[in-house]
């Protein structure tokens, strides 16, 4: 296993179709299935460690612990369910029971940034690149609470309706709505007075579009 998955997360559906009889093949015991599996999931969870512990050493880790306690509980997983939200879930947990709240961010989520700042000025051809926006932007993020910061690196980096973040997070829409209300109000008043928009119109542009 190695630390080889790219900054962005990938684009794997909460109910993607997984190989035949994976899980079965894995609940067996079948280590080149278990194999398979890792590999099917990794870039995702690897995406959301590395999202909320800023350390791409420490999200190995948390990799590493997720895919073991997969492997232990096996014979609890659903067959006929995609386990990304569970992985997601324990993922999240892992990375929240490791971490303090931190005051630096050891490694920069670009593409989470832009796709934020696109949301918060509320015009795509208005997206700041300068490095001085990115860095408070990283610096609001950190500094979330963290069922919002959840909420932004589900719905932000990884791209999952509120509906698919809502499910990873164990709440409803509406809940996660008001987390995401609530953490671009935040965010919103680090940006300069230029780039603001009100909060409602900013959330507008994405929740419109799902």
């Amino acid at each position: 296993m190695t630390n080889s998955y790219g900054h962005r997360a990938a684009q794997v559906p909460l109910e993607a179709r997984l190989p035949e009889n994976l899980v079965e093949r894995m609940q067996s015991g079948d280590l080149d299935a278990f194999e398979e599996f890792f590999n099917t999931f990794k870039r995702p969870v690897y995406a959301t460690a590395l999202a909320i512990t800023r350390d791409p050493f420490l999200a190995e880790e948390v990799l590493q612990d997720c895919f073991v306690k997969a492997y232990r509980v096996r014979e609890r997983l659903d067959p006929e369910r995609s386990p990304l939200p569970w992985l997601q879930r324990v993922t999240i947990n892992l990375c929240y029971s490791r971490v303090s709240r931190r005051k630096t961010l050891a490694e920069p989520i670009t593409s989470l940034i832009t796709n934020l700042v696109v949301d918060l000025a509320a015009r795509p051809d208005q997206v700041v690149e300068s490095r001085e926006v990115l860095e408070v932007l990283q610096r609001g993020i950190d500094a979330l609470p963290p069922k919002q910061q959840t909420a932004v690196i589900l719905y932000y980096l990884h791209g999952y309706s509120l509906a698919q973040a809502a499910e990873i997070a164990v709440c409803n829409v509406g809940t996660m709505k008001s987390r995401l209300h609530y953490a671009l109000k935040a965010l919103r008043v680090r940006l300069p007075v230029e780039r603001r928009v009100p909060v409602s119109t900013a959330a507008t542009v994405r929740v419109t579009t799902r």
